[in-house]
Order: structure tokens, then sequence, then C-alpha cells
């Protein structure tokens, strides 16, 4: 009888242990794999084995299609990646269809989510690529499909060939614009001509680095950062933006969270050479002198790739005593010399700069003697005051940072040096260095004529990250 008893028993448990892994199959999380096609009218997608950490030295595509008559839409609900000021190591990219030959609608890395995704067709696809060092969570991102926009009149976005217009965003001018929203406007005019913006009403939600909700424009027809223009947010209009070529790129986007008033702007043609314009041989081309302003309000300096200085750089809130180190600091406190015997304003002349070119010490040394230490990527050379050098770097990493301003856009930081001599230490735009040096009370990094500067290759990283875990 016991043993009739300890049978059904067993049997309870077998049956209650199988129902209850037959229940659990249907909550149990997706498998992602690297790659694949997803033909589905929505579903997820995300980096293989997440939430365990991606694999190193791998590249994954997925393409996604949904139901013919809809667009894709995506919305990434986890992002973690290497972060990286350029997404060189780890990273996704978008496309608005099935190849890499097509639009791409963005390069994303770090650990802040992307705002969603519009294709303008059934298809996108997403391409992942890991170096083999650093690995993250990686993502997981929902897609669907959604219907298009109908009666010839696009929601949003679009492309428009007309010679004037307005672009706004959703719902303008009835009511807020809709969370989880992304538009993109490919504007192209005349091949003689440039096109101008102007924005009339601006309200978005406010970001310091315009992370959540934002407009971002771009020279050309594709997103990339050496021919951004400008990432705005907050609620000061822009200034009129004016492209150095024919082809406009503009996309808003809006998280899944606050939303705002929204813009509304107009844009026109403009003969080309009509405004003054600079060309950056080295990283395409944009109009320095109609640069958007930096707003006031929670809006980061947008990084260029061209420096235009102003009279007087504006003093920054990270003040910093400036240390006695004679000529080699702001050289605001130089005497110039009284006017030359051939008539002409004499030029200030630092004293050091007539000494040979010849960086002081070694790397450990000059590490420990700096107040600041980074690598990054020389963007801009321009001719500063008093005989001085103005130089824009495109940060990789910054090792010792100390007062040094330090300014971002999602994830692209810069920083803005100041060299005492326009040819010591000597430095090529468009070259990664590692540079050493101090800072000055406004936040710039200043660089004596014997300042530690080297050009920097990857495996450079570890010597440095050894010294810096040394005592100086």
């Amino acid at each position: 009888m016991m043993h009739t008893g300890c049978m059904w028993g067993l049997c309870l448990v077998l049956c209650l242990s199988l129902g209850w892994t037959k229940a659990q199959t249907n909550f149990t999380r997706p498998v992602f794999y690297c790659g694949g096609d997803l033909v589905a009218d929505s579903g997820f997608v995300g980096s293989e084995g997440f939430p365990s950490f991606y694999k190193p030295n791998s590249k994954c595509t997925w393409r996604i299609t949904v139901p013919e008559g809809n667009v894709v839409t995506l919305s990434f609900r986890v992002f973690d990646l290497e972060a990286d000021s350029q997404c060189r190591y780890d990273y996704v990219d978008v496309y608005n269809g099935h190849s890499n030959l097509v639009q791409k609608l963005g390069r994303f890395c770090g650990t802040f989510r992307p705002g969603n995704l519009v294709s303008t067709t059934n298809t996108m696809m997403l391409e992942m690529v890991t170096d083999g060092e650093t690995q993250n969570r990686g993502f997981v991102a929902y897609f669907n499909g959604a219907k298009p926009y109908v009666d010839d009149e696009q929601f949003c976005g679009g492309k428009i060939t007309k010679s004037q217009g307005e672009i706004k965003t959703p719902n303008w001018p009835d009511k807020k614009y809709p969370p989880g929203t992304t538009c993109a406007w490919l504007i192209t005019v005349e091949p003689d001509m440039v096109i101008k913006v102007t924005f009339d009403k601006f309200v978005l939600e406010a970001d310091t680095y315009c992370r959540f909700d934002y407009v971002v424009f771009y020279n050309g027809g594709e997103r990339d950062d050496s021919r951004l223009i400008g990432r705005y947010c907050g609620d000061v209009a822009p200034q009129p933006i004016i492209t150095s070529g024919n082809v406009l790129l503009v996309q808003f986007v809006s998280d899944l969270s606050v939303t705002s008033d929204g813009f509304l702007a107009h844009y026109t043609s403009v003969p080309r050479g009509s405004q003054i314009t600079s060309v950056d041989s080295e990283a395409g081309t944009r109009d320095v002198s109609q640069r958007p302003a930096v707003k006031p309000t929670a809006q980061p300096v947008v990084p260029t790739t061209r420096y235009e200085p102003p009279p007087r750089p504006v003093p920054t809130a990270r003040v910093k005593p400036t240390r006695g180190r004679g000529q080699g600091t702001t050289g605001q406190g130089r005497r110039v010399t009284g006017t030359g015997t051939n008539g002409k304003r004499p030029v200030a002349q630092n004293p050091e700069c007539a000494r040979a070119c010849k960086r002081d010490g070694t790397i450990k040394p000059s590490f420990c003697a700096s107040e600041f230490v980074i690598t990054g990527k020389v963007t801009s050379l321009s001719p500063g005051p008093r005989g001085t050098l103005l130089i824009s770097v495109s940060l990789i990493k910054a090792y010792k940072a100390g007062a040094l301003t330090i300014t971002q856009v999602g994830e692209t930081m810069s920083v803005k040096l100041v060299s005492q001599c326009k040819k010591c230490p000597l430095l090529r735009r468009g070259v990664n260095y590692i540079i050493m040096g101090q800072v000055d009370g406004e936040g710039r990094g200043t660089l004596h004529p014997g300042a530690f500067t080297a050009l920097y290759k990857a495996p450079h990283h570890k010597l440095l990250m050894n010294i810096n875990n040394q005592p100086c």
C-alpha cells in the first residue's frame, strides 16, 4: 500500500513538473542569433546571445521585412555597446533597405539609446560589428510595420525637390508631436544653388546633449559626422542655416517620453556664392560664416570640422586659477614690444618660440607633470591672437582631464587647445596624436613649445593606461 502511494506521489510530481515546464515555454525570452531574415508584422531583434555579452570579432546582419504597403519602425529598448567618440570599434549601422548601398539611417554605439528609426519602404537592415576587445550586453529593439503616409503628403519627412518649402514636426500646430517618432527630409535643389533654412517656431524637449528629442542637419544626403551642420533641442530657435551644397538631410527624432510643441521651418534655395562659405578639404564642406549659433539654454557646443576663433573665448563655468607658468599659460600677461622701425604694427612674440622645437621629457614624467593627457584627432588648426595657434581635437580618450572643458553631442566629444607657438609642437590636421599640457583659467588646454605630443597608435592605449594606474 505504501509502495502504491509512493508511485502515485511520484506521478503527481512528474505531472506537475512537466506541466510547469510546458507553461514556462510560453514565457521564455526569445533567443537572439547573429543575423537573419526577420519577416513578420512585428517582433524583436537583438544582438547575439542577449542578455549575455556579445561575441568579439563578429559581424551580424539582420534584414527586416514587414508586409507590403507598410514602413518599418524600429525602437531600441536596450542599448549597451562599447563607447567611442567615432563609433570605430563596436557599433550598429541601420540602413533604409536591405543593402548597405542605400541611405544609412545612423551608426550607433555607447549606452545612449538611439531615437526611433523609420524606413521609407517595408524593409530595413541592421548590421552589428564588434572588435576583439571590450564587449558589453548589446541591444534589443522592437520593430513593427506601420501604415505609410497617404494622399501624397507624408506625415513627416520625405524627398523634396522644390526650390522652397517648409518642414515641420508631426501634428504642427494643432498639438504636440507624438513620442517615438523619426522623420527624415532629403531636400535637393538646383546644382548651382545652396539651401537656407529659417525657423519660425522651435520648442523641443531640452537636454544638455540633445539626446532625446532633437533635429539634426547634414550637408549632403547621408548622416555623416564629418558633414554635420548642427544638432538642436530646447526652446531657442537656431540661427538661419545655410548648406555648402545643393543637398540637405534633416532628421527629427523624438523618444518615447516627454514631447513638446515642435517646430516650423521654411527653406529656400539661394544662389551659390551669394553667401560667404568655407570649404574644409579634409572633412567635406560646411558653411562656417553662417554656422548656427550655440543656444544659451541647455545647448552643447556643436563639434565642427572647422574652427572659427571668436575675438575672445567665452568663459565657461569650469574656472580654474591660472598657475604661474610664465609665458606658457594663456599668454595674456605678455608684454608687446613697441612699434617697429618700419612703422608696421608689431606682432606679439613669445620668447619661447625662438628656441629649438623639441619636446621636454619622456612620456611618464610628462604624463605626471601635465594637467591633461588625451588622445585624439586634430580636426582644425587656425591662427589665434598674439601669434598663437587654435586647435580643435576630436577626442579618442581622456586619461587625465583636470579642468579641461570637454564638449559632447551624443557620443562625439571634442576639446579646444591653444598652442603658444604656431610651429611648435608640430601638429597636422587629420592625424591622431597623444597630447599633454596644462589648462588655462577658461578651461582650454595650453601647449608650450616643449609640450609632449606624439603620433598615436592603438597599442599606445595600454601604455597610457599602465602609466595612469601607477603613482606619479
